[in-house]
């Protein structure tokens, strides 16, 4: 059985699909790899938070984004937020906005 990918509103669809092209043809690539194997694909391509919280990470030309997503019961992978980044460090919002929508999806769906 494969994994489904949705997106915790259509406010996170639409950043990601925002994304610049290379960027984005990243992230398609990634995705359709998780479809198959899973969410965790290990680094350089995502990397695990813990509780459930991963970090989808994408590079081209353009610079470098993230997409933080979690995993449901009956593989499911929910994007949840996300943003490019600028800085060396994930900025503690970023991360606190995640971490909030996971915790909002998983009460939702126990």
């Amino acid at each position: 059985m494969k994994y489904t990918i949705t997106y915790y509103s259509t406010g996170v669809e639409n950043e990601v699909l925002a994304l610049p092209v290379g960027l984005l043809a990243r992230y398609d690539v990634l995705t359709k790899r998780m479809k198959d194997a899973g969410a965790n694909l290990g680094e350089p391509h995502t990397e695990a938070f813990g509780d459930g919280l991963f970090e989808l990470r994408m590079k081209s030309i353009e610079g470098i984004a993230r997409v933080f997503y979690c995993t449901l019961v009956g593989k499911r992978i929910v994007m949840l937020h996300s943003f490019v980044k600028k800085t060396q460090k994930t900025p503690p919002r970023e991360l606190r906005l995640a971490i909030n929508r996971m915790k909002e999806i998983k009460n939702e769906n126990p």
